[in-house]
């Protein structure tokens, strides 16, 4: 232990509370293996007695190499390593980078695959808050409450299933469309999800939204103000959550979110509760939409009518040589976009999730880079974490919903 320094600036903050007289500052780990965050996260905590005095986040403990191995991929395969950085929300990884793609071969997906997006983009933000709502109702001593999440989680991982034929990573949106239709039994499903899951946030609010316990671990704690989220780059829920009304499907609408009719959900009260409360008229939200999608289906085509980026149908491979040839060259070779930049971003359950693709001109991308929200979000913390109590750091933590292989990528 040691005197903290009479001149010490914590991070961001430039005015923190001094120490007592006569205090001593404890410095002490939070992991790097805490059970309230995915993946690994170390924090180095300067205590005050109970008081926090300054944090800093240790990352790159989960380090996958996921962009480095893209420029050593094919533009197709790409798609599978892009499922596995955020892996709760893998379909907004997909669909970042496909976008980005297209802008780079030209190519617009018909209105049936951006409809098909949609609704599985809007799946994923459930699946991906049904984890972040189950753990930290856990960690904040709601036990039931992960297993409620996990009952509905289950329920979109079985449409995931149905769909593409993976629970988790489906590889689902691909550059120039998706890689399967709808069946009768997926629609089945999703409308009986559509129509029960309304009753399980139901269920969700009246176990924590007036819980006096889950009240005083969020209410005025981890408080980020408008002006500190936005100079910290944050958005999504921790955006939203102090005021802000900056969605990406409103605010620069892909795959035609601009034909759908819902709200942006933000609270003014910038601490955990209101991130809390966004949460949740999120996923009502989502349910509209997907009721929306659902009614409004277009008919037509999944993928684009561009042979340069897709191989030809199966049937045509027994009859057609040049469909063989060019089935052959596709799996082999890949695609060229023309050299060119470019960058397409989508509004997942974290926040901006952003592609940048960059083209040399050959069938590997000279640069994949993402900019992943996880990792902009995580520097907010000790902005919310200063003069706080080290028992709130559970609920600071949580409330980021930072997954650390989106951090570390």
């Amino acid at each position: 232990m040691a005197d903290e320094p009479a001149d010490r600036v914590s991070g961001l903050i430039l005015d923190p509370a001094p120490a007592d007289a006569g205090s001593q500052i404890l410095t002490v780990n939070f992991g790097p293996h805490h059970p309230s965050t995915h993946g690994v996260l170390r924090l180095i905590v300067d205590l005050d007695g109970e008081v926090i005095r300054k944090v800093t986040p240790v990352i790159g403990y989960l380090h996958t190499g996921i962009e480095k191995t893209a420029e050593s991929l094919r533009y197709q395969q790409v798609v599978t390593v892009t499922d596995r950085h955020d892996y709760l929300s893998p379909l907004f990884n997909n669909h970042s980078y496909a976008m980005a793609v297209e802008k780079l071969m030209g190519v617009e997906v018909p209105p049936r695959a951006d409809a098909l997006r949609v609704i599985m983009d809007e799946l994923c933000r459930i699946s991906s808050h049904m984890i972040w709502l189950g753990t930290s109702g856990l960690e904040l001593g709601a036990i039931s409450m992960l297993w409620y999440c996990l009952r509905e989680r289950d329920k979109v991982l079985d449409l995931n299933e149905e769909i593409s034929g993976f629970r988790m990573h489906t590889s689902y949106i691909r550059p120039g469309g998706v890689m399967a239709d709808t069946t009768p039994r997926f629609l089945d499903l999703l409308n009986t999800f559509i129509e029960e899951f309304p009753k399980s946030i139901d269920e969700f609010e009246d176990l924590l939204t007036e819980n006096p316990i889950f009240k005083a671990r969020t209410v005025g704690v981890g408080y980020l103000s408008r002006a500190d989220a936005l100079r910290l780059g944050q958005t999504g829920p921790m955006l939203r959550g102090s005021g802000v009304p900056w969605d990406l499907r409103k605010t620069m609408p892909y795959s035609g979110y601009e034909k759908y009719d819902f709200e942006v959900a933000t609270d003014d009260g910038c601490d955990c509760y209101a991130r809390y409360k966004i949460r949740i008229r999120e996923l009502r939200e989502s349910i509209k939409i997907l009721r929306q999608a659902v009614d409004q289906l277009p008919d037509g085509p999944i993928n684009v009518d561009d042979r340069k980026m897709l191989p030809p149908p199966r049937e045509e491979l027994d009859t057609s040589m040049e469909a063989l040839i060019h089935h052959f060259k596709l799996f082999t070779e890949g695609y060229s976009p023309p050299v060119g930049d470019a960058y397409a971003a989508t509004e997942s359950g974290r926040g901006e999730n952003g592609c940048y693709v960059v083209s040399d001109g050959t069938h590997k991308p000279r640069r994949v880079k993402f900019r992943a929200a996880s990792f902009v979000n995580l520097q907010s913390t000790e902005t919310m974490a200063l003069r706080g109590m080290v028992a709130d750091m559970i609920a600071i933590i949580g409330t980021i919903d930072a997954i650390m292989g989106d951090v570390d990528r």
